[in-house]
């Protein structure tokens, strides 16, 4: 398990298939996925481990990041993911975020993510971050905007109305 990341509450590392049930926990979880537009694709424990596999370890090998495993510290547990994912259409990583609702409300997204910024920037030398959030989903938009992000657009996506968020650190 390779750590990336250290927060005062967090630990952010690479997912292994020894993951397989935590992934399921909060992939399957209706509140944890409902604006996230894959709600319902994962159904079994055979799923979580093809997201883990062909999804994530395959986005280290390729661009030497992807969704990083978040462990709180307070009871070792996986609790969720935040990291990036490569978009082509962007020409830039998207930044992604999901933990279990018991984690909600006590700013640990927003931790997650602002150490997700630093490392981008420090580490990966990434300049330009995605956000891509669902309108109804305000504690997400309230993340982004307190870190950086601008709103630059709003369209429609997987039927859903999405507000794009743009940072870059230059």
């Amino acid at each position: 398990m390779t750590t990336r990341i250290e927060t005062p509450r967090l630990i952010m590392r690479e997912f292994t298939l020894e993951d397989v049930e935590a992934v399921f926990e909060f992939g399957t979880h209706a509140e944890v996925s409902r604006y996230t537009g894959d709600a319902g694709d994962m159904t079994t424990l055979a799923d979580a481990e093809q997201v883990i596999r062909d999804v994530w370890l395959a986005e280290y090998q390729q661009y030497g990041y992807a969704r990083y495993a978040l462990v709180h510290k307070a009871d070792n547990r996986v609790i969720g993911f935040c990291g990036l994912k490569y978009m082509p259409q962007f020409n830039a990583p998207d930044i992604g975020y999901r933990m279990l609702p018991e984690y909600w409300g006590q700013g640990i997204g927003l931790e997650a993510v602002a150490a997700t910024l630093t490392y981008a920037k420090n580490q990966l030398g990434i300049n330009h971050i995605v956000g891509e959030v669902v309108t109804e989903n305000h504690a997400s938009s309230k993340i982004l905007m307190r870190l950086g992000f601008k709103h630059t657009e709003q369209y429609e996506k997987l039927g859903f109305t999405i507000n794009r968020y743009d940072y870059k650190t230059q």
